[in-house]
Parts: C-alpha cells; sequence; structure tokens
C-alpha cells in the first residue's frame, strides 16, 4: 500500500468543500431554527471520490457491468446460437476452469519447489557455520542472503508492477463486488508475482505464500479469460463468448478458490474460501466449477509430492505444502476441557482485534513513507529485512540450552541441519535450543514444529513467549511493504504459540495435547482476526487430517468471530477502507430506511439524457463535458410525451463515434444496416476515450440512430423506495447503474429522476450530504 495520503488529501478537500457549503447555507437560511428545520438537510452535494488504492498504486477506479445489456444485437446474437454453439459455450466454461486448476497447482509447485530449495541450502550454510562456532560469519551470510532476496522482490513491485504488492485479496473481494482494479491481473503482475513470492518467502520474511497464491489463481483466470496478455491476445471466435464481465467474475472466482487450495491444500475449504470471503455472487453452477478446479488442484499437487519423494527435487521432499498433521493423537473431550476451549476463542478473538487495530495504525505511517518515492519503499522493505534476521539469529542465544529426552537417538537431537526438532544452535552436545528450532527454519517447518504431537516438554513457556512476542512484532512492521505478502501464516505462527503456551500452563487441568492447543490457538486468532467461520474451520481439519477435531474447533471459531466482531471490522474489511474502494457491504446502515431515493437524486446533479436519434454534435458534447457512463435515453413529442427507451452505455457511444456511424437524416436504421457495422463482440469490448474520437465539423451535424444499442430493459426502482433495499438490489445484482423513476406518470413529469450508481450507495457520501442521519442515528443508540 502506498499515497495514503493522496488519496486522503483527496478525500480531505471533499469533505472540506461540503462543510464551507454547510455552513455557508445554515448562515443564509433565514428559517434555521429547529421549528422550521426539514427532517433533512440536503447539502446538494452527493460527493463521490474516482480515486483508490489497488495494490501499491493510486489508480481511477470504475465500476463493472455485470448486469446483461439487453440491446437489439444482443438478442439477434442469442436467438442466432445454435445448439451446437450453446455446448460449445458450456464446455468452454469447463475447459477454462479445468485450466485454471491445473496451471494454479502447477505454479505453486514451481513456488515451493523454490522456496524449499533457496530457504533450505542458506539454512544449511548457516548451520554449516554455526556447526564451526563462526557465529559473525553465519549471521553475515544469513542476513546477506535475506537482504539480497527481499532486494529482488522489493525492486519487482515497486519498478515493475507495484498492485503485486501486498495480499491481493482486497482488490480481489472489491473486483467480485462490482469495482474494476485496473492493472490487477495482467501478465506483469502474474510473473512479478510469482517471483516475488519466492524471493520474499525464502528471505525469512515474517509473510507466507497464501495471499499471493490467491491472486495468481486469479489472475492465471484471468488471462486465460481474455485469450493472453492485452497486447498478445489470441483472437479466437470461441473466447468472444467470455469477452464479458459476467463470465471473467465467474471465472475469478474460479480462481480465487483454486490458490486457497494450493495453499492450504484444501479443496474443500479453497471452494468454502470463496463462497465465504470473496464473492458477492453466487450460484450452484458456479459452485461446481470452483470444486472442480480445486479437485484439479489437489491431483497436481499430490502428483508432485510423490514425484519428489524419491529425492528428484532437491531439497524439497515431503514438506513444502503445508499439512500438519495431529492424526497420531486421540482426542477425547471432557467437560473441564470446555474451559480452556472457551478461552482460547476469547483470547483469539481480542488478540485478532487489536492486531486490525495497530495494523491500521502502522500501515497509516508506512503511507506516509511510502508517498515519498521508490526508494523510501525499498529501504523500508530492506530495513523490515536486515530487523528479522537480527531478531531470528540473536533472540536464541537468550534461550536456555535443555537436554535431549534419552529416549531419542543420537541421530534425532540434538540436529545441525534444516530440519528437526531439536536443533543444537550454541548448545553442547546432547542438548538442544528450542528457540533457534523455531527460528531458524522456514516459517511452514516452524508451525510443524510447535503443531507436533506427543512433545509435552520440548518447547519451554519462556521460548514461546519470546516467539510469540516476536512474531507479533513482526507481523505487525512486515505487512504493508512493497513485497507479495499474506496474512495467513503470520496469524497462524502468532495463535499457535499462544495455543502451546496456553496447554502448557493447563498443565494437568486437561488431557488435550499441546499440539492441539496450538491448531486451536491458530484457528481462533484467524477468526479473531479475519472473521470467517465455515471455510476456516474446514481448512483446518483439511490441514490436519483430525476430523476429532472438528466439534471444539467449530466452537473456538463461533467464540472467536463474536469477540471480534464486538470491537472492530475484519481485517480484508479494515484494508479495503484504508484503500478507498468503495465496497458494498451485505447489510445496509440501519439509518438508510429513513431515507429514500429520490431524495438522494435530489443530492445530485440533474441528469443528462440524449434522444434515441440524436446529433452527433450533441454526443460529443455529452461525452465531453461529462464523466458519466451511462445515459437514459428519452424522446420527447411522442405519445407518450416524455417516453423512456433505456439506458446506453458511454463505451457504446465512442463505438459509434468511432465506427462513424452516423445519418445525413434523422431516420430509423434497419436491421440489416446495424449488423454490417456492430457485432455483439464489438459491445463487449471495454476502453476507449472521447478525446480519441476525431469528427468533423460536418460531420457534427449528422445523426446517429442509438436505438440498436440501447439496453431496452435496466433495473429501475421507484423514487419513494428506501435507500437500503435499493442498495441490497444493486449489490445482489450486480449493477453499475440503476435508474430511479417518479412514482407518479403525468405529462411534464420527467420520465427520469436520476441514476444511482455504486459511489451514491457508499454510507460515508451519503453521510456528507444528510449529516443528520448520522446524529440521529447516535442519538437512537444512545437511547
Amino acid at each position: 500500500m502506498e499515497d495514503f495520503n493522496k488519496l486522503e488529501k483527496t478525500q480531505a478537500a471533499a469533505a472540506a468543500n461540503i462543510q464551507t457549503q454547510r455552513e455557508d447555507d445554515q448562515e443564509q437560511d433565514p428559517e434555521s431554527n429547529t421549528l422550521h428545520q426539514p427532517l433533512l438537510k440536503v447539502n446538494r452535494t452527493l460527493s463521490s471520490n474516482q480515486l483508490a488504492i489497488v495494490g501499491g498504486k493510486v489508480s481511477h477506479i470504475e465500476s463493472l457491468d455485470y448486469e446483461i445489456n439487453e440491446n437489439d444485437l444482443f438478442k439477434q446474437d442469442w436467438r442466432s446460437r445454435s445448439k451446437v454453439e450453446v455446448l460449445q459455450y458450456i464446455f468452454l466454461k469447463w475447459l477454462l476452469a479445468f485450466l485454471v486448476g491445473l496451471l494454479t497447482g502447477l505454479i505453486a509447485t514451481l513456488i515451493n519447489l523454490a522456496v524449499e530449495n533457496i530457504a533450505g541450502y542458506k539454512l544449511l550454510v548457516v548451520a554449516k557455520y554455526i556447526e564451526q562456532k563462526r557465529y559473525l560469519a553465519g549471521f553475515v551470510y544469513l542476513a546477506g542472503a535475506n537482504f539480497l532476496l527481499t532486494l529482488v522482490a522489493s525492486v519487482l513491485c515497486v519498478c515493475f508492477a507495484p498492485t503485486a504488492a501486498g495480499p491481493g485479496i482486497p482488490e480481489i473481494k472489491a473486483y467480485l463486488n462490482g469495482i474494476d482494479t485496473p492493472n490487477m491481473f495482467g501478465a506483469p503482475e502474474l510473473i512479478v508475482k510469482i517471483f516475488g513470492s519466492i524471493g520474499a518467502v525464502s528471505a525469512g520474511l515474517d509473510l507466507g505464500k497464501e495471499g499471493p497464491l490467491v491472486h495468481i489463481g486469479c489472475c492465471v483466470a484471468a488471462l486465460l479469460g481474455q485469450g493472453g496478455p492485452a497486447n498478445y491476445r489470441i483472437k479466437w471466435r470461441w473466447l468472444r463468448y467470455f469477452n464479458n464481465d459476467r463470465d471473467r467474475r465467474d471465472l475469478i472466482t474460479c480462481g480465487s478458490s483454486s490458490g486457497v487450495c494450493a495453499a492450504f491444500r484444501s479443496p474443500v475449504g479453497g471452494v468454502l474460501f470463496a463462497l465465504e470471503e470473496v464473492a458477492t455472487w453466487w450460484r450452484s453452477a458456479l459452485l461446481w466449477r470452483t470444486f472442480f478446479s480445486t479437485a484439479v488442484v489437489v491431483v497436481v499437487l499430490r502428483a508432485f509430492m510423490e514425484f519428489c519423494k524419491s529425492g528428484n527435487c532437491g531439497l524439497f521432499g515431503k514438506g513444502g505444502l503445508i499439512m500438519f498433521d495431529v492424526s497420531g493423537v486421540s482426542v477425547s473431550y471432557h467437560a473441564v476441557d470446555i474451559i480452556p476451549v472457551v478461552v482460547i476463542g476469547v483470547i483469539g478473538g481480542v488478540l485478532g482485534s487489536l492486531y486490525n487495530h495497530f495494523l491500521h495504525k502502522i500501515l497509516k505511517v508506512y503511507n506516509v513513507i511510502n508517498q515519498k518515492g521508490k526508494l523510501h519503499k525499498l529501504l523500508l522493505s530492506l530495513s523490515v529485512s536486515i530487523f528479522t534476521s537480527i531478531c531470528i539469529f540473536g533472540l536464541p542465544f537468550l534461550a536456555e540450552c535443555k537436554p535431549c529426552d534419552k529416549a531419542l537417538l543420537e541421530a534425532s537431537c540434538p540436529t545441525t541441519g534444516r530440519e528437526g526438532n531439536f536443533r543444537q544452535f550454541n548448545c553442547p552436545n546432547g542438548q538442544y535450543n528450542d528457540l533457534a528450532t523455531l527460528l531458524l527454519t522456514t516459517n511452514d517447518n516452524a508451525v510443524r514444529h510447535i503443531f507436533s504431537i506427543n512433545t509435552p516438554t520440548e518447547f519451554h513457556i519462556v521460548s514461546l513467549s519470546i516467539y510469540f512476542a516476536l512474531y507479533c512484532v513482526l507481523a505487525l512492521v512486515t505487512f504493508g511493504i512493497a513485497v507479495p505478502s499474506g496474512l495467513f501464516l503470520p496469524i497462524i505462527l502468532m495463535g499457535s504459540a499462544y495455543g502451546r503456551i496456553l496447554g502448557i500452563a493447563m498443565g494437568s487441568y486437561t488431557k488435550l495435547d499441546q499440539g492441539l492447543y496450538a491448531v486451536l490457538g491458530a484457528a481462533s486468532l484467524m477468526a479473531g482476526s479475519m472473521r470467517m467461520t465455515v471455510s476456516l474451520c474446514v481448512i483446518f481439519l483439511e490441514l490436519t487430517n483430525n476430523l476429532l477435531l472438528l466439534p471444539i474447533t467449530m466452537l473456538v471459531l463461533l467464540i472467536a468471530k463474536t469477540v471480534g466482531d464486538c470491537f472492530n471490522p475484519s481485517i480484508y474489511d479494515t484494508i479495503l477502507e484504508l484503500k478507498g474502494l468503495p465496497f458494498l457491504d451485505a447489510h445496509p446502515e440501519p439509518w438508510m430506511r429513513n431515507i429514500t431515493v429520490g431524495e438522494l437524486a435530489d443530492a445530485k446533479s440533474a441528469v443528462v439524457t440524449i434522444e434515441g436519434i440524436e446529433k452527433v454534435g450533441r454526443i460529443v458534447d455529452v461525452l465531453r463535458n461529462t464523466t458519466h457512463n451511462g445515459f437514459p435515453v428519452v424522446d420527447a413529442g411522442v405519445v407518450p410525451p416524455n417516453e423512456l427507451h433505456g439506458l446506453v452505455l458511454r463505451a457504446h457511444l465512442i463505438l459509434a463515434l468511432k465506427k462513424k456511424w452516423f445519418l445525413r437524416e434523422r431516420r430509423r436504421t434497419k436491421a440489416e444496416e446495424v449488423r454490417e457495422i456492430f457485432t455483439s463482440a464489438d459491445l463487449a469490448e471495454r476502453g476507449g476515450k472521447i478525446e480519441d474520437v476525431i469528427v468533423s465539423e460536418d460531420e457534427m451535424e449528422m445523426f446517429v440512430d442509438l436505438y440498436p444499442l440501447i439496453n431496452t430493459t435496466p433495473y429501475s426502482v421507484i423514487e419513494s423506495m428506501s435507500v437500503a433495499k435499493a442498495m441490497v438490489l444493486f449489490r445482489e445484482v450486480g449493477l453499475r447503474h440503476m435508474l430511479i423513476l417518479p412514482k407518479y406518470q403525468a405529462s411534464g413529469v420527467a420520465p427520469v429522476v436520476g441514476i444511482l450508481t455504486r459511489q451514491d450507495l457508499i454510507a460515508h457520501n451519503i453521510l456528507c450530504a444528510f449529516p443528520q442521519l448520522e446524529k440521529s442515528n447516535a442519538s437512537k443508540k444512545g437511547r
């Protein structure tokens, strides 16, 4: 994230203008006493901000067109499709779902192979220096290698694809909610995300590859759906079926579920993650395709793991893919176990909300640094890398050496390689350093160590406390730097540490294994921060391979989420708000029932309409002087007067001007004439600016027949409908424009009162125009 100050200045300026106008209105209003004030004082400035932070870059955002544009060309194309073409469309949907799963699985395997080998050989060299008691040389090598890996990842993000920084999940949520997040799913972002993730995770930073893998899956899906990168697209006739926002949305949903499956080897959890967390719109057919994609991912990952078991993949063996097996311990519950389980849930909710709160503050500080330029972004990333290297190498010296259990073989305790639960580090023979075991390894192996079962005396409570405190700090300072980063693994590391601490503190009070306490702690902190329940429950069951954990895991997740919701929003909702993305939540604010869409329309500028057969000069003038993306088509002087024909999009008007589809006289065109100039594929194309259109003076006097381009069935509401009801409809259908019609149709009454867009339904924008709504809502809460 970056340039947040720039976004804040824009919003602050708009708010200042609104406040000034509000004060001026109060000074000029002779009836400003309480007896004569209207119920809702309108500022006539329903503001909107078209800027938001996408990835790590301030971008101009627009909404997506998920609505089917039912114009004459679409209807003709739909009627002309044969059964074979319909079967081709269905077959392509499943083929693309298969390719999304296949490519996401292959890329996830590549990332895991690279991370395990790069980080593994790095740690082997460090272990050799430590074995020779050359601690300074070992630290210099570790810090230098981490520095270079972080530098590569950060340079890629800063210089080539700023939108690849961070996890990418908030932007994916926004896209599936109907917000076009530019430069988010292109080929540069995919390449930078892959190699940036390899560098950042191999550098030992406190971040995971789970969030980046979700973004990678979405990039793969988007590129497949559009036939490749923007400049090198494959112009296959079959791909024209997917040249629309609705089908891209379904593909990107498949990509997000495949990414989660690739990260956790959890097919059902990946589907539920897409359903619960990122997707706004869902249906049963999409459920089947996402499940099919995740099944393909699992098959690919399992195949490569079997192949790598024979030693063909370097240091990548059974590890690399997060799979924390705790099925070797019997799980039995007693009434006394309910108390520690509830305590874990409450602690997870409190700590999760605290983590969200402090991360919000730190991200604001980081944006002050990042807005100074690319060099400062690089310096911030490299500073975090150096700090991390100092901590993970220096803190094990604070831990006391523990004697090895005599029941263990000498080869397993102590260990000097990159694996093993008993890292010798600075200890004499026959003893091990438990804190070095957790720190001088990959994050995946660290979780395996903490989750390990039947090891009640392996880790000292002091070492676990140091580890927990360190990773609380690292999780806060690492997220937000200019590298691809995920939140799942840092939260799992923190949660598992305090879960195991609680297990040790319980002692003989409970018979639950300490490894199970670590699992429950990780689950509770994730629920307390991310506020997910169903998907997390299934993911943890698939991770731990122990179905007996289901009841207590469900209880912990429900308690943690409930406690967290009492304090602040989820971490992804917090990031969405920070980035300024106009996300429409599933539940409207209660005060939205106290205002109608007609009152919102009164707070906006007058709606701009055009006629069905319009002059070229009028169209050019409207496009140059407005930024609207849709215009109602209204004809005057016919019976009945002021007839509303529908809505025409800005992109279609620009297309008509580019194709020079001009008439010398005002007349309707025939269907054959239209099909010679336009195709349904032409209307699906986006982009184009009025500045790129050249129109001569003679052409300005000509006419354009817009009737074949008009969406004759736009979604519309009556002006007396509440904003809460309109917002639910707008979100559920996935609209970009919603027409507001008058309650009564009569001569002299305009057929269109106004148009609602996404920005008009954002709570902050409404409260700026109607401040009394917030005051009335606050007074009700006070009672």
